[in-house]
């Protein structure tokens, strides 16, 4: 089995869509180890782009480099970090819900006929739903309601 050649920071960045900035970050940080140097430049394994990966759909999570950092090294024993995750989840499923519910309220304005669409009931009762907090797993619905006009 022949193993993959090194990446350059450079490729990383490119690959990855971060700047090489945020690479050196996660490294200092220790979320990513580069495999050496070519040169002045650092080197990473190509599995490095399936972790980047993680860190960044983390990181537009709302997990702070902190928490991916405990993530990463986490073991099933880990209660307070499961405990932790569990609320991060929580707090997505509402935040998805909010978005759901904002999501059809532009859907319903982008077709209604109410003039000033603004002043439309259904449009208003949809935009009242969005702050409204979502229900949880096990409660009455999570889906959104949706406006009908």
């Amino acid at each position: 089995m022949r193993e993959e050649p090194l990446l350059d920071i450079a490729e990383v960045a490119r690959r990855s869509g971060l700047a090489p900035s945020a690479l050196r970050f996660y490294e200092k940080k220790g979320l990513i180890a580069a495999a050496g140097r070519n040169g002045l430049r650092r080197t990473y394994h190509p599995d490095v782009l399936e972790r980047l990966e993680l860190i960044t759909c983390a990181r537009s999570a709302g997990l702070s480099v902190a928490e991916i950092g405990r993530f990463l090294v986490a073991r099933p024993s880990d209660a307070d970090l499961r405990d932790r995750m569990a609320d991060k989840a929580r707090t997505l499923d509402e935040q998805i819900g909010r978005l759901t519910r904002l999501r059809d309220s532009l859907r319903h304005a982008a077709v209604c006929d109410h003039e000033p669409i603004v002043d439309c009931p259904q449009f208003k009762r949809a935009v009242g739903n969005v702050s409204a907090p979502a229900t949880t797993p096990g409660g009455s619905s999570s889906r959104p309601t949706r406006p009908s006009g």
